[in-house]
């Protein structure tokens, strides 16, 4: 009898409601008239679970809400999540995302705002209520932290996660990755601009861009996945690393598409298939995602026709 896969719980820190426009072209002092606007529930964890649920797997999500924006945020998840989602009040507002999306000439603009504070007494009870429902199955740490929450909160859940018999996924950047990085993950996913930034020098080639991987992965890390946008992605394990080219597709907003390669991947991982199989099925849902405007997600019949673009190479580093 096989085992069953391993339960999936998200932590969702600092959520958002993502704000989207559609514009002919933005003008320095000047009003411009939306096309087209768009209101989703967002951060990067509500985004992880979002996707998670749509692709089937069975997902926990803990998460921070605040004042009216939380109570819209609240609405706009509506039944998305059922009773799989607990969350915890806080003062203050969860934050407003802004995605301006230009026609002429093509370009997206983002504005994230830092979230609202989050007490002590509220970070013990969401942190207990997330590694309750990890258990020994995998615990998503995604997105950035909230004010009054320490940057190794991450590093400090991984290492918390693996002592519980658990794996970790972390998807951050800056101190609070450099930080969860000593705690040797399961899966680390971030894109290409992220490593860049913590190596200080540019990355062209998807050989380069593996090469800096296999120094992270080399750290204690199971898998390390860097997302290219438009040009697929990369994922490096103990074995091999692996290029996945992304299928082309009309692009209407990136918004959401890393956590939705994460979720793919993740689905991928806890049924035990290849690292080949968790790269392509996690690019193929990012780049579903890619098709849609706002912070809408992929949906799951659009998975069904898997792409013959999105194909795999070893690169042997």
């Amino acid at each position: 009898m096989s085992e069953r896969p391993p339960p999936v719980s998200v932590l969702a820190l600092n959520p958002s409601v993502d704000i989207s426009y559609e514009i002919p072209q933005l003008l320095e002092y000047q009003k411009v008239p939306a096309r087209q606007t768009w209101y989703h529930p967002g951060g990067n964890g509500i985004n992880v679970a979002r996707a998670l649920t749509e692709l089937e797997v069975p997902v926990q999500c803990c998460s921070v809400v605040g004042g009216e924006s939380g109570d819209l945020l609240l609405r706009l998840l509506g039944d998305t999540l059922r009773e799989r989602h607990t969350w915890f009040r806080v003062d203050g507002e969860t934050r407003l995302n802004t995605t301006v999306l230009q026609h002429s000439p093509p370009g997206q603009y983002e504005i994230t705002s830092l979230g609202p504070q989050v007490p002590p007494a509220v970070l013990k009870q969401v942190v207990d209520c997330f590694l309750g429902e990890v258990g020994t199955g995998i615990g998503v740490l995604s997105g950035r932290l909230p004010p009054g929450v320490p940057d190794t909160t991450y590093r400090d859940l991984a290492e918390r996660i693996r002592s519980q018999g658990g794996r970790a996924v972390v998807d951050a950047h800056g101190e609070v990755l450099e930080q969860a990085l000593q705690a040797r993950p399961y899966l680390v996913r971030l894109n290409r601009y992220v490593l860049e930034m913590a190596i200080k020098r540019r990355l062209e080639e998807p050989q380069a861009v593996a090469a800096a991987g296999r120094a992270l992965q080399q750290r204690g890390i199971d898998n390390v996945c860097i997302s290219l946008g438009q040009d697929g992605a990369i994922l490096v394990d103990a074995d091999n690393s692996y290029y996945c080219e992304a299928p082309k597709v009309h692009k209407q907003s990136t918004v959401g598409c890393g956590d939705s390669l994460v979720a793919g991947l993740i689905s991928a991982a806890r049924n035990a298939e290849s690292a080949e199989a968790m790269l392509r099925f996690g690019v193929i849902c990012g780049s579903a995602t890619a098709s849609h405007p706002g912070t809408e997600l992929f949906y799951r019949h659009e998975l069904e026709r898997e792409p013959a673009e999105a194909k795999v190479s070893r690169l042997d580093l």
